[in-house]
């Protein structure tokens, strides 16, 4: 895979510390593609951004951390994925916050292949494991990639379901993608990069830390169609990628147990806010059986040469004139997100032009 020429610019962007995700969109909105981006006075950004990250975008830290990331995209079965790119998952442009860039090891077509969530207590017991890798099995074999956290107990178990049916799995890491937490999966985490894919919104060496698994947990459910929980207390982290869930507009899942037991209180609380109970794979499949039809996740595979329908059509909203996003989101009823990748994409095919004030304006 070649790499985008501008993809060290996004690097700089996504590597300079303190510079979230909302705050590269915005920049982006403003100005364009990143190389735009950092063409800009550092003083005209830093009316957008916070000043101290602004400073340190040209930083030596910064300078290291761009080369290293360009090194591992060279390595085979590694990928950078913008907002930009065509590769981008389609579904985490319907989230509030989707990644600028994504870290990808492994069959980058699953991004944008129809996924199911099946997530879990790390405690779990031995019946809960076997529920998740059946499950996850049949979920597959019914044209389902499996994503999961790469945790120990149920998340593990549905990764191994995945990789031994059709639709296989992904994992979505709180981490580096170059770190495997926790090191028992380290062997599995290989079986998943060659059969499936790693996932990482974070940059190459993050360790593990318990804040960055509640942001790793809202794109394990941005990438679904759905999320099913097996076994989790009250307190558990798979309650929070449920929420995340239902708050993305998913459906949630949950697989009842016994009223003694701590793991089934953790279900129990999602049916009792409206998840649906489940006692079978086919319970899922059948609310989920219209998710081959929708053309969900199939542009990937078979969108045809040329310009997009999507780019098109929101070329015919554009008009000749010089717009801005809101107004285009008016006109063709779609997020910011959306818009906003939408006109990235557009630029880079020389389609449209970034002009100053955050305005866009369609090229002959």
């Amino acid at each position: 895979m070649t790499p985008d020429p501008g993809l060290a610019s996004w690097l700089r962007l996504t590597l300079t510390p303190g510079l979230g995700a909302a705050s590269i969109r915005e920049l982006l909105k403003q100005f364009g593609l990143p190389e735009n981006v950092l063409a800009r006075p550092r003083g005209e950004l830093a009316r957008l951004a916070p000043r101290a990250s602004i400073s340190a975008i040209d930083s030596e830290e910064v300078t290291r951390g761009v080369a290293a990331a360009l090194e591992w995209v060279q390595r085979p079965g590694h990928a950078l994925v913008t907002l930009a790119d065509q590769n981008y998952p389609r579904p985490l442009l319907e989230i509030p916050d989707p990644p600028p860039l994504l870290y990808a090891s492994g069959r980058l077509e699953l991004l944008n292949h129809p996924c199911l969530a099946v997530v879990g207590s790390r405690n779990a017991t031995a019946q809960g494991e076997r529920n998740a890798e059946s499950f996850a099995r049949v979920f597959s074999d019914n044209g389902l990639c499996i994503v999961s956290g790469l945790a120990l107990g149920i998340d593990a178990a549905a990764h191994r379901g995945g990789l031994a049916g059709a639709g296989s799995t992904a994992a979505v890491l709180g981490t580096g993608i170059d770190i495997v937490y926790p090191v028992r999966n380290a062997a599995l985490a290989e079986e998943i990069a060659c059969a499936g894919l790693l996932l990482s919104e974070f940059p190459l060496g993050t360790k593990a830390s318990a804040h960055n698994f509640p942001r790793r947990n809202r794109l394990i459910s941005g990438l679904t169609l759905g999320c099913l929980v097996i076994e989790a207390a009250l307190a558990s982290g798979s309650l929070i990628t449920a929420r995340a869930a239902a708050e993305q507009g998913r459906d949630v899942f949950a697989v009842p147990g016994s009223i003694h037991s701590p793991l089934s209180k953790g279900c129990h609380a999602l049916i009792k806010s409206g998840a649906k109970l489940v006692e079978s794979a086919e319970d899922v499949l059948a609310e989920l059986s219209g998710f081959r039809r929708t053309g969900y996740a199939s542009t990937a595979h078979s969108r045809p040469s040329g310009e997009a329908p999507e780019h098109e059509a929101l070329l015919v909203h554009m008009g000749f004139d010089p717009v801005d996003v809101d107004s285009l989101c008016s006109r063709a009823g779609l997020s910011p997100e959306l818009v906003s990748s939408e006109l990235l994409r557009l630029e880079l095919a020389g389609r449209i032009a970034a002009l100053p004030g955050g305005l866009y304006q369609r090229l002959n």
